[in-house]
C-alpha cells in the first residue's frame, strides 16, 4: 500500500486558518489525479484542493466544518488500492470500543477478505467490511450478489466518527443546512455564518471602533460621462473586447483626487501615517458568499480598457468563487457602488487599514438649478467616508470636489489635469 497525504494549500500570511466545506469523495471511492476533493473557505476566498495523485480515498482525517491550517494533513490516498473500503477507513470512522469487533470476521464469514469493486461500493454504503460477509466467489471473494444479500451493520457500531473534545472552540461549519423551527405560521430558520461573513462582520466592527469615521457628500452631474460613454461605447467594445462602464471613470477620478491629496491614500500604523506612493484601488463586489474587495493594482498606470477588463474579470471570479488571496490583499483606497442595486445614498464604512472610501450611488434624473433656471440632469450622489484622525475636513471635501470636477469634465482625466 502506497499512501499519499492530502494537505491544506499554503495560506497567505494574512490568513491564519480555513474551514473545510464539504468532502466530494468518501473513503473507498476512486480518485483521479487533480480531481477536486474539497473546498476550504478562508475569511477571504474559497480554495479548491485537488487530488495530488490517483488512487482510492483511504482516510479522511478532518471532517466537514473543521478548522485547518497551512500544510495540515486532511486526508490520505492509497495510490495502489482498488475502489473498496480501506482498513484505514475503519480506523477513521469506527469508535474505539467497537474497533475490535469490527476488525474480526463475522461468524461463518468469507475465507478471504477481498471484495470485487462493485461489491466493495455496496458494502461501504451499508457500513460493512469484506470480512463481515461470506464470499461465494473464487477464493472466497465477495461478489456483488453477496454484498446485496448482506444486511446492514447493526446500529450498535455506527460508522460515524466520535471526535474528541477540541482544545479550542471549534467554529461553526462554513455551509450548513438551515435549522427550521415549527412555529405554525411564523417559521424561523437559524443558519450559521460562513467564515467569510463572520470575517466581514469582524472587520466592519473593527473599522467603526478604531477609526474616527466622518462622511462628506457631493452631487455630480453625470451627463458629460454618459454622453462620452454613449459616443464611444461601440468603438470601445469593438477595439478592446469589453464594454465601457462607469466604474473606470470613478476609478480614474479617485486616482486624480488621491494624487492631489495624498493623505486620502494613506493609512495609520500605530502613531505613524504611512503615505503610499502607489494607487491600489479596491472595488467592492458582491458574491454568493458575501462581500469581497478585489484590488486593482497600480490603477494610475492603467488605461480605461485595462480597468474595465480587470473589473469584469473580478466580477466573474467572484461569481465563481475563484478570486485568489493575492487579488484580495492590500489596497490603499476603496470604491463601493451601491448604485448597482439602486441605492440613492449611503455612508460607506472604511476598509482597514485604509483611511478613506468612496460610495457611488444610482444615477437618477433630478431637478437642479443652473444659471437661475430649473433643469433636469442625471445626478449621482457621491459619499466619501474618511478617518478624521489623519484626514482633516479640508482634504476630504476638496478631494471629493476633485472627483466631482473630473466626472463633470471627463476630458480632464485624459490630460491628467
Amino acid at each position: 500500500m502506497a499512501i499519499v497525504e492530502v494537505k491544506v494549500p499554503q495560506l497567505s500570511e494574512s490568513v491564519s486558518e480555513g474551514t473545510l466545506i464539504s468532502w466530494k469523495k468518501k473513503p473507498g471511492e476512486a480518485i483521479a489525479i487533480d480531481e477536486i476533493l474539497i473546498e476550504i473557505e478562508t475569511d477571504k476566498v474559497v480554495l479548491e484542493v485537488p487530488a495530488p495523485s490517483a488512487g482510492v480515498m483511504a482516510q479522511i482525517v478532518k471532517n466537514d466544518g473543521e478548522s485547518v491550517v497551512s500544510e495540515e494533513v486532511i486526508a490520505r490516498i492509497d495510490t495502489e488500492g482498488s475502489a473498496q473500503v480501506s482498513p484505514l477507513e475503519v480506523k477513521a470512522v469506527v469508535p474505539a470500543a467497537a474497533a475490535p469487533a469490527a476488525a474480526a470476521p463475522a461468524a461463518g464469514g468469507a475465507k478471504g477478505d477481498v471484495a470485487m469493486p462493485a461489491a466493495a461500493k455496496i458494502l461501504a454504503e451499508k457500513g460493512l467490511q469484506p470480512t463481515d460477509v461470506a464470499g461465494s466467489g473464487k477464493d472466497g471473494r465477495v461478489t456483488k450478489g453477496d454484498a446485496l444479500a448482506a444486511g446492514a451493520k447493526p446500529a450498535a457500531a455506527p460508522a460515524i466518527a466520535v471526535p474528541a473534545a477540541p482544545a479550542v472552540a471549534k467554529p461553526l461549519p462554513a455551509v450548513a443546512a438551515p435549522v427550521a423551527q415549527n412555529l405554525g405560521d411564523r417559521p424561523e430558520q437559524r443558519v450559521p455564518m460562513t467564515r467569510l461573513r463572520a470575517r466581514v462582520a469582524e472587520r466592519l466592527l473593527q473599522s467603526q471602533s478604531t477609526n474616527a469615521i466622518l462622511t462628506t457628500f457631493n452631487e455630480v452631474n453625470m451627463a458629460p460621462v454618459m454622453e462620452m460613454r454613449k459616443k464611444f461605447q461601440e468603438k470601445f467594445e469593438k477595439e478592446h473586447g469589453v464594454k465601457l462602464g462607469f466604474m473606470s471613470f470613478f476609478v480614474k477620478a479617485a486616482v486624480a483626487a488621491l494624487k492631489k491629496f495624498p493623505v486620502l491614500n494613506a493609512s495609520v500604523d500605530g502613531n505613524d501615517i504611512v503615505y503610499h506612493g502607489y494607487f491600489d484601488i479596491g472595488i467592492a463586489v458582491g458574491s454568493p458568499r458575501g462581500l469581497v474587495v478585489p484590488i486593482i493594482r497600480n490603477a494610475d498606470q492603467l488605461s480605461f480598457a485595462d480597468i474595465e477588463k480587470t473589473i469584469a474579470s473580478f466580477g466573474q471570479k467572484a461569481k465563481d468563487g475563484k478570486l485568489s488571496i493575492e487579488e484580495l490583499s492590500g489596497g490603499t483606497f476603496s470604491i463601493s457602488n451601491g448604485g448597482t442595486f439602486g441605492s440613492m445614498l449611503s455612508t460607506p464604512i472604511i476598509n482597514p487599514p485604509q483611511s478613506a472610501i468612496l460610495g457611488v450611488h444610482a444615477t437618477k434624473d433630478r431637478a437642479v438649478v443652473e444659471n437661475g433656471q430649473v433643469v433636469v440632469r442625471p445626478i449621482n450622489y457621491l459619499a466619501m467616508s474618511y478617518d478624521h484622525r489623519i484626514i482633516d475636513g479640508r482634504e476630504a471635501v476638496l478631494g471629493l470636489v476633485t472627483m466631482k470636477e473630473a466626472l463633470e469634465d471627463p476630458a480632464r482625466l485624459l490630460f491628467d489635469i
